[in-house]
């Protein structure tokens, strides 16, 4: 057996194999299943394995079966920097398993809890990136449908990279009908979890398309831009209905201190109307970008600025000096 991962001390056993993979520690666990770090032996590289669980009813199954087939489909035929790389997946027994790139860091809702600070052109930097994860999925007929920071991995560089396809949908596989029944059900045994970036339409169960990933980005980046989400509620129908019908409320009104711009790529994200919505996560990308360039240059101006202040008090404080001198000089020979 190969050893060669850095994270692998000698000597050290597997808890547990599965097809080739070797497992040797817990990383996290869901609803659905859980995630081990891992070893393929054969490439000899790191893995991230989620195995998902043995549910008790066969209703229960076929709904896990599907998220497996559906992570499995989707998440496996994209390849982009900003997604994470499916390596394989299969059945062994009874067991579904997916084999996935293994990442270093944590998960934006981590991130967040720990509450550590962000510039906003930092911010703008990983959201457009996830923009332009989410660009390119869509361009591939996936659309996500479940964009919130615990599905988008930040790495310890700040990169970030999409997670979990569980729920995403093909559109040239699946019927608008299809859609809504398969929503309703996962929503129904609560595998969605609470639904606080779900989209208008998503929150009524209607038929979604592309737009809905834009709107959820938007909820996300408005709860890093002000450590709190767009809305909450205990009462899932109370949520539900403020989703639907509350207007929000502007984050730089919220707090000055985010930036206009920023705070406007906010609200045209999560417009109720997806009409209204940036028609593309690549053109919130592009105005995300827009926003970095611009406040480099007014940084850059800043510092232009104060630089020929800095070098005017050079220049008198040398020629003050060098008249000293002179003086000095002078002094000393007339007498």
């Amino acid at each position: 057996m190969t050893q060669s991962s850095k994270f692998i001390t000698p000597g050290m056993a597997p808890i547990k194999k599965i097809g080739r993979f070797l497992l040797y520690r817990e990383l996290g666990r869901g609803a659905i299943g859980t995630v081990y770090f891992g070893h393929d032996p054969v490439i000899d590289r790191d893995v991230a394995i989620k195995i998902f669980h043995n549910l008790p009813t066969a209703q229960d199954k076929k709904q896990r079966d599907q998220i497996f087939m559906n992570e499995a489909r989707a998440a496996g035929r994209l390849s982009h920097p900003n997604i994470i790389t499916i390596f394989d997946a299969s059945t062994e027994g009874n067991v579904s398993y997916i084999a996935m790139e293994y990442l270093q860091g944590q998960d934006l809702r981590q991130f967040l809890a720990e509450n550590k600070p962000l510039q906003p052109t930092v911010v703008a930097q990983m959201m457009q990136k996830v923009a332009e994860g989410l660009e390119y999925a869509h361009n591939e007929g996936v659309i996500h449908r479940d964009i919130k920071p615990a599905n988008i991995f930040i790495t310890g560089n700040l990169q970030t990279k999409l997670l979990d396809f569980g729920i995403a949908r093909a559109v040239k596989r699946e019927t608008s009908t299809e859609n809504i029944e398969t929503h309703a059900t996962l929503f129904n045994n609560n595998i969605l979890g609470t639904p606080n970036y779900m989209s208008p339409e998503q929150a009524q169960a209607r038929p979604v398309d592309k737009l809905t990933d834009v709107y959820s980005l938007g909820a996300v980046l408005y709860e890093v831009l002000l450590r709190q989400k767009p809305f909450q509620s205990r009462d899932m129908d109370t949520l539900l209905h403020m989703i639907i019908n509350k207007p929000i409320k502007a984050p730089h009104e919220i707090n000055p201190d985010v930036p206009l711009a920023l705070s406007r790529i906010v609200m045209r994200a999560m417009s109720k109307q997806p009409e209204k919505r940036y028609q593309s996560a690549a053109e919130m990308a592009l105005d995300l970008r827009r926003f970095v360039l611009m406040e480099k240059r007014d940084s850059g101006k800043e510092e232009k600025k104060a630089e020929p202040e800095t070098h005017g008090r050079l220049f008198w404080i040398s020629c003050i000096a060098i008249s000293i001198a002179v003086l000095v000089a002078l002094g000393s020979w007339f007498k």
